[in-house]
């Protein structure tokens, strides 16, 4: 499986670490960016990733940046896109579980290299629960098609 990666310059070097680690996993990463720890804008590349998950063109995303917090703001703008910022193991379970998040977000400043990778094992690793989780998720959807998709808000 092949996962969608990208960062700002606050996230970069727990990206480059996650790429490695996630070629130790068996998946692939298609880098969206940034490539360095110059100061660069988050919208931008979490827009990137945000929209390659929700086209279909990959079934998953990472994003990181120093809190977690403006990455995770700018994918759930993009419909379709269920981000969560976990910062614990449980977190990461439950959102794949109950919410079927398809993008997990990071904050590198938040958490070290080692629980990032145990957060992204446990979160990949998670399958998306069924009945009244999925139910759920089809409201979330239904919620998303109201205010995006010109029938105002429910």
């Amino acid at each position: 499986m092949k996962i969608a990666i990208g960062c700002d310059h606050g996230g970069y070097r727990m990206k480059e670490d996650l790429k490695d680690y996630l070629q130790e996993l068996g998946y692939s990463t298609a880098d969206f960016g940034t490539d360095s720890e110059e100061s660069v804008d988050y919208p931008d590349f979490g827009l990137k990733v945000a929209e390659g998950v929700a086209r279909g063109d990959f079934p998953l995303g990472i994003l990181i940046c120093g809190t977690g917090i403006g990455m995770a703001i700018v994918a759930n703008k993009v419909p379709g896109i269920r981000a969560a910022l976990c910062t614990d193991t449980f977190m990461a379970r439950c959102s794949r579980e109950h919410n079927h998040a398809n993008i997990l977000v990071l904050g590198e400043r938040v958490i070290g290299l080692g629980l990032a990778r145990d957060i992204v094992k446990t979160w990949l690793e998670t399958e998306p629960g069924g009945g009244r989780h999925q139910r759920r998720v089809e409201k979330i959807r239904a919620i998303e098609e109201g205010c995006g998709g010109g029938g105002g808000l429910v």
